[in-house]
């Protein structure tokens, strides 16, 4: 007797047949008879965006082959991959290539496939002026245009944001932003609506993958979202895009849409992909975010670009005189808004080149780290960061001279400085691994946080890293104090690189032992202690209070 699907299976299938006959429907109503197709194919070899699909190939195989993604999907090595500084070629020419995991693969993916087709297509594989020899030279020459020349400009747009970017950044999303500043520039409102397609197919993508989510309220640990965009990378992606729309259409005399098309195409844009999320890193896991400055920023740029785009080429002054200024007074108006744009690109960029034109300070790390094939991985708290306190700047009551605490990964050949672990995230975890890597080969440490709670005290812990056959305790936290006292003596947790140990004191004397296995007894001081279940209780005669829990995690 056969046996129902899984219901997971089912919804599956619901969703697929309904998706099927959306099509059907669709397709029946409009009777396109070949002209989709026809279209298509008349600005494309075959109808195929070409240069898209291997874009989108080549940044797949980098996540595959590259980070080690093939077999390790859910943990591809990141660290070496990132653009650390110009003195590390090998992370500037991954960064923009490289993902952090599946979901920032999949999400940059489907944005390009989504705005990519619309650039292709702007381009053109063959080309518009009337007379031209599609076979007769390489820049005419369909196969040229289509499977080199989008590739190559691909790559090159992502070096750039690279290069440019302030941080160790990774990620195609500063190139699916140079898509989309592209193609706002001739069709805006199809590049909004691009945009809905994209997040519909990553809805869809979601849905196939997991039919249905069972939640609960529970405790997580989490930085605010926008401290995770990388905002002056995708500023400068669309910026670049933008340029290159605007020379192109200048270049073919392309007609142009109107300036409200464009500015609220741009506005659109910028808001849904939280352009205007301006932050300032304070230190620790402290961050500042100027949404209003942002939001501003974001409208200026539309006008901007607007006018840039519906620009006349007629001179900026219709009276120009010798000796006055005239080359300038001269200057074509569209000329002017793209000047002002590559002043913005620059004013954006430009503080990346100090930036990756240093690496971080020498020194001994604070306590001793575990050593893999040149990368150091130790733990530390409220030191200076290595990354960002090593350019000193000062604005707006905010500096760069801040403090972090976590575990700290670096390698001074690779110019690598990070706090790859918060302190936070690890007091909720208890335990992680680190993946460091190159090309060609991958491994871990692991981090392990063990602690425990002084009732009304505070907590004191240790953090062990195991390498191989490696262990070291990398951080121990000071003792904790509890608030009860019974008979006249203060109880306290202590941490040591072995052990942890209670220490009783009564004046200027004390006793101390190790902390009780459960459901054992130890004495010290006077006092006996007992282990319940984790929960550390001092016993004196009839006198019974819980002094210490051990500390859990998620």
């Amino acid at each position: 007797m056969l046996g129902l699907p899984e219901a997971a299976t089912l919804f599956r299938l619901a969703l697929g047949l309904a998706l099927l006959l959306s099509v059907l429907v669709v397709v029946a109503l409009d009777r396109p008879r070949g002209r989709w197709g026809a279209h298509l194919r008349s600005r494309f070899l075959a109808g195929v965006p070409w240069g898209t699909l291997i874009t989108a190939g080549f940044v797949l195989a980098v996540y595959l082959f590259v980070q080690g993604g093939w077999s390790n999907w859910y943990a591809p090595v990141t660290i070496p991959f990132r653009a650390w500084s110009y003195f590390y070629p090998v992370g500037v020419a991954t960064a923009a290539f490289a993902h952090f995991g599946p979901a920032h693969l999949i999400g940059n993916l489907v944005g390009t496939l989504a705005l990519a087709p619309i650039v292709e297509y702007t381009w053109g594989h063959y080309p518009r002026e009337r007379g031209t020899q599609t076979f007769t030279s390489p820049p005419t020459n369909p196969y040229v245009r289509a499977l080199v020349v989008v590739p190559v400009a691909v790559l090159g747009v992502g070096l750039f944001t690279a290069l440019f970017a302030v941080g160790p950044v990774i990620g195609f999303s500063g190139v699916v932003f140079a898509f989309a500043g592209f193609a706002l520039v001739h069709y805006p409102i199809t590049t909004v609506v691009a945009l809905s397609a994209s997040n519909g197919i990553r809805t869809l993508y979601r849905a196939f993958q997991q039919p249905t989510l069972t939640a609960s309220a529970g405790p997580s640990y989490s930085s605010p979202w926008w401290a995770d965009v990388a905002i002056q990378g995708h500023a400068i992606g669309l910026l670049a895009g933008v340029l290159l729309g605007v020379w192109l259409a200048r270049a073919r005399g392309d007609d142009r849409p109107s300036a409200a098309r464009v500015a609220v195409g741009v506005a659109l844009f910028g808001v849904a992909q939280a352009l205007w999320a301006v932050y300032w890193f304070r230190g620790g896991e402290t961050y500042v975010l100027y949404r209003a400055a942002g939001l501003a920023l974001v409208v200026l740029l539309a006008t901007l670009v607007a006018a840039t785009v519906v620009a006349s080429a007629r001179p900026l002054l219709s009276r120009a005189g010798e000796g006055d200024g005239g080359a300038l007074r001269s200057l074509p108006r569209w000329q002017v808004g793209a000047t002002a744009l590559v002043l913005c690109t620059a004013a954006i960029a430009g503080p990346a080149v100090p930036v990756n034109l240093t690496t971080p300070a020498e020194g001994d790390l604070p306590a001793d780290p575990v050593t893999v094939r040149g990368y150091e991985v130790t733990y530390a708290e409220d030191v200076p960061n290595g990354m960002v306190s090593v350019v000193d700047v000062e604005a707006f009551g905010e500096t760069t001279q801040v403090n972090t605490s976590g575990v700290i990964v670096r390698n001074r050949e690779r110019g690598i400085w990070m706090t790859a672990v918060p302190a936070g995230r690890l007091a909720f975890t208890g335990t992680t691994r680190v993946r460091v890597g190159g090309v060609g080969w991958r491994d871990s440490v692991r981090v392990q946080r063990r602690g425990w709670s002084a009732i009304g005290g505070g907590t004191t812990y240790r953090v062990q890293l195991s390498y191989r056959d490696e262990n070291v305790t990398a951080y121990t936290a000071p003792p904790a104090r509890a608030e009860p006292v019974i008979a006249g003596r203060n109880v306290s947790v202590v941490s040591g690189s072995e052990e942890f140990r209670l220490d009783v004191s009564v004046g200027n004397r004390s006793a101390t032992t190790p902390v009780p296995g459960v459901n054992e007894t130890v004495s010290a001081g006077g006092l006996d202690f007992i282990n319940v279940g984790g929960r550390i209780y001092a016993v004196d005669g009839s006198t019974r209070v819980r002094v210490a829990r051990r500390e859990t995690y998620e």
